[in-house]
């Protein structure tokens, strides 16, 4: 069926009728969707709406790599190692898809940008509570950060669970003592509410894995995921820094923290898995 002259017949068995059928825009909420940006400033600034749209769906996404991270953590719990790596995986493609928004926000100028950031008020994105959710869950854990949560009961109650929870981290320890590895129990009973430190009695049994990759292929394949992981949050995380530094230079942030130059910049300190990287140094020697 060609379309010489510029239109395309619609096909006989397409729907057109959705007066008793569900739609598209319905299964997709969109009335809803689309509905949910409301620029504040007056009058409305052209740039706003870009504002708020890279972070609903900066949102969108985290809801989604939160349900696929507790999944590959119940899949780790359960041995089931190779339905927690195809969610892993996807999480890596979620993760590459945030990286690159940054580069739609980077195009607002500092001068843009300072037309509407007054009319933000307080509210930051150091307040996302599934970013915090996220965190808990790969092992940076703060139960500080509940008190900023106070006002909102669901992700309070989200972010406390979390945080009496194992993370995917202590699961996969969890799983190789079950497959017969010499987990040491430092490793194993360590309280899963405090924030992941780096363990040195673990660095040994990678660095075995490592060397030994033919003998032990699952144990090292998931390192090397967990390790994709980490460095894909890392790229995320730089990316934000340098685009916070582009549009707003070393200003403080908009919810009280230093910002660029110290909060984001501090964050790229942080390591969810620790002993993976340090036993590349002893690798080989």
């Amino acid at each position: 069926m060609s379309a010489t002259d510029g239109t395309r017949k619609i096909e006989d068995d397409v729907v057109t009728d959705f007066s008793e059928k569900m739609s598209y825009g319905a299964y997709l909420g969109l009335d809803t969707l689309l509905d949910s940006q409301h620029p504040v400033s007056e009058p409305e600034h052209h740039d706003e709406l870009l504002f708020i749209i890279q972070h609903q769906t900066s949102e969108l996404w985290l809801k989604l790599f939160l349900h696929e991270i507790r999944a590959a953590r119940a899949a780790i719990a359960a041995d089931d190692i190779r339905v927690a790596f195809k969610r892993i995986a996807r999480v890596k493609h979620i993760q590459a898809t945030l990286t690159e928004q940054w580069s739609v926000l980077a195009t607002l100028t500092p001068a843009e940008y300072a037309e509407f950031r007054g009319v933000l008020g307080n509210s930051s994105g150091f307040q996302s509570y599934q970013y915090r959710a996220v965190e808990f869950v790969l092992g940076n854990k703060n139960a500080g950060m509940l008190k900023v949560f106070e006002s909102d009961p669901s992700a309070h109650r989200l972010l406390e669970t979390l945080l009496g929870e194992p993370t995917l981290y202590d699961e996969f320890w969890r799983y190789l003592s079950r497959q017969g590895y010499d987990v040491p129990a430092s490793a194993l009973e360590r309280d899963v509410s405090a924030p992941y430190v780096r363990n040195d009695e673990l660095i040994p049994l990678v660095k075995a894995i490592y060397e030994n990759v033919e003998q032990h292929w699952t144990a090292y394949e998931a390192f090397e995921e967990l390790v994709d992981l980490e460095e894909s949050f890392q790229l995320w995380r730089f990316r934000h820094l340098r685009t916070v530094l582009r549009v707003i230079g070393m200003k403080k942030g908009t919810g009280g923290s230093s910002g660029g130059a110290g909060f984001l910049q501090r964050a790229l300190e942080l390591s969810f898995f620790p002993e993976l990287f340090a036993a590349r140094t002893e690798i080989g020697t």
